[in-house]
C-alpha cells in the first residue's frame, strides 16, 4: 500500500491543545476548606479540583499538596502559571496557607474562636516559630488532605521554607509519595556570605531593637502618668478641664513580635511601578535583588506577587532560621528532631529543583539532601537563568511542571514494587 506523501504530517486523531490554549477557569472547581491543628488554629486550604477535558489529562486525579514559603501566601503558587499547568495534566491541588499567612489569618483565628466559643490560640500574636509549622500546621494539611481525597499517601511539594518543612516530614513520616522541593535549601546559608552575616547579628540587632522598645515603653508610662497627674491636679480648678486632659486609654507598650515583611514589600513594588519601563530597569532590579532575574518573569508579575503575596513573619521564626544558619543545622528544637539525620531516611521518588542564580538554594546548599537520600528515582536540578521567586511563577515554570509529572508517573507506575534504578540528575 502506498503511503500518501504527507503521511509524516497526516493527523492521527484529535489535535491535543497547547495549555496555553485552554483556558485557566475550564480546568477546575475551586473550593476552600479549614484544617485544625493540634494547638488551637484553624488554617484555610483552597483546592482546584480537575475537570475532566477532552484531551488526554495524564496525571488525571493525582493529589499534590502546595506549601508556600517564608512570608508568602497561596499567590507564590498562583501569581503565574504554575496551577494551570499542573491542572492541564490533571492534578488535584491543595495550597496550605500557613498559619498567619493569607486567608489563615488571625482575624480568621478570632472570628470562629468567638463561633465555636472556643480560647484563641496561646501563640495568635505572631508568637509561633518554625517548630509551630513543622509539628502542627503540615500534619493538620495532610491529615486533612488525605481525609478530604480518601488517599492514603499524597504527593507534596514546597517552595523554599515550604520544601524546607517537606524535607523534615518526609524523613519521619511515610503519608508522601513523592516529595518535590523548589528552590530549598538544605543547608541554608551555605555559599550565601551575606545571608551568614546577618545571621551572625542577628541576636544583636534584636537586642538593640528590643532595648530601644523598652525606652520607649518607659517614655510612654512616664507621659502617660504625667498626663493623669495633671489631670487630677486641674479638676481642682475645672472639672471640666480635667476631663479634657485625662488620658483616653492605658498606655500600650510595643514589643518586637514580627518583621512587617509584607509593608516592605509593598514599599518595592511601589518603586517598582515608577522605574519599570527605564532602559536600565533590569540592571537596577538584578544588582539589588538577588533573589530574582527580572529577565525570566513578567514584571506584572513580581509586583503583582509583592503587593499581593507578601506577609508578616515572626521575629521567633527569623530567630530560628539565624540559629540553623549559625550552627549549620536544620532541626525542631521542641523535639529535638534533626532534619539533617532524617535525610537518609528519605526513600521515596524526589524532585530537588532550585534555580542556578539562587544564592539560597544553589548545588552547595542542597547538595547534602541528595547524597543522603535513599530514593531510588532521585532528580536533583538547576534550572538555567532562574534565581528564587520566579520558579514558581517565570518563563521556565513549564520544565519545572514537567519534572513535577516525570515524578509523578513514576511512582504511579511503580506503586506496587520498588526496582532499583540509576539516579537521575
Amino acid at each position: 500500500m502506498r503511503l500518501p506523501d504527507d503521511w509524516r504530517t497526516a493527523p492521527t486523531g484529535p489535535r491535543i491543545p497547547t495549555v496555553d490554549e485552554v483556558d485557566f477557569r475550564a480546568l477546575y472547581q475551586k473550593t476552600k476548606y479549614v484544617v485544625e491543628t493540634a494547638d488551637g488554629w484553624s488554617l484555610m486550604m483552597t483546592r482546584y479540583r480537575p475537570v475532566k477535558q477532552q484531551f488526554p489529562q495524564p496525571l488525571f486525579g493525582e493529589v499534590l499538596l502546595l506549601v508556600h514559603g517564608f512570608s508568602q501566601n497561596r499567590h507564590a503558587w498562583t501569581s503565574g502559571q504554575f496551577v494551570k499547568n499542573l491542572l492541564f495534566f490533571g492534578v488535584d491541588i491543595h495550597i496550605l496557607e500557613l498559619r498567619g499567612h493569607g486567608k489563615s489569618s488571625l482575624d480568621l483565628q478570632r472570628e470562629r474562636c468567638a463561633r465555636f466559643r472556643r480560647p484563641l490560640p496561646p501563640d495568635l500574636e505572631y508568637g509561633w516559630d518554625i517548630d509551630s509549622y513543622f509539628l502542627y500546621d503540615l500534619p493538620a494539611a495532610v491529615s486533612g488532605v488525605k481525609r478530604i481525597t480518601r488517599r492514603d499517601k499524597i504527593f507534596y511539594c514546597g517552595h523554599s521554607m515550604g520544601g524546607m518543612l517537606g524535607y523534615g516530614y518526609a524523613g519521619i513520616h511515610d503519608d508522601f509519595e513523592g516529595l518535590i522541593t523548589i528552590g530549598s535549601p538544605a543547608d541554608l546559608g551555605r555559599g550565601f556570605l551575606m545571608l551568614k552575616a546577618l545571621a551572625m547579628g542577628a541576636p544583636a540587632l534584636g537586642g538593640l531593637v528590643d532595648m530601644t522598645l523598652a525606652g520607649l515603653n518607659v517614655q510612654n508610662r512616664i507621659g502617660h502618668l504625667g498626663r493623669t497627674l495633671l489631670s487630677k491636679g486641674a479638676q481642682a480648678v475645672s472639672r471640666e478641664l480635667g476631663q479634657r486632659l485625662k488620658p483616653t486609654s492605658e498606655p500600650k507598650d510595643t514589643l518586637f513580635n514580627y518583621v512587617p515583611v509584607d509593608a516592605w514589600l509593598k514599599y518595592a513594588e511601589k518603586k517598582l511601578a515608577l522605574a519599570e519601563g527605564h532602559p536600565i530597569y533590569e540592571e537596577v532590579v538584578r544588582r539589588i535583588n538577588k533573589l530574582s532575574n527580572p529577565a525570566r518573569v513578567k514584571a506584572q508579575d513580581v509586583r503583582w506577587l509583592l503587593r499581593e503575596g507578601g506577609e508578616r513573619e515572626p521575629r521567633k521564626v527569623i530567630e530560628q532560621f539565624a540559629r540553623w544558619i549559625r550552627r549549620g543545622e536544620m532541626v525542631c528544637y521542641r523535639t529535638d528532631y534533626d532534619f539533617k539525620r532524617g535525610f537518609s531516611k528519605i526513600a521515596i521518588p524526589m524532585a530537588i529543583i532550585f534555580g542556578d542564580m539562587d544564592p539560597l538554594a544553589s548545588v552547595e546548599s542542597t547538595r547534602s539532601v541528595y547524597r543522603a537520600a535513599k530514593s531510588e528515582y532521585l532528580l536533583w536540578r538547576p534550572v538555567k537563568g532562574n534565581s528564587h521567586i520566579e520558579l514558581t511563577m517565570g518563563h521556565d515554570i513549564r520544565q519545572i511542571c514537567y519534572d513535577i509529572k516525570n515524578l509523578i508517573e513514576y511512582a504511579r507506575t511503580h506503586r506496587s514494587r520498588s526496582p532499583v534504578l540509576p539516579r537521575v540528575r
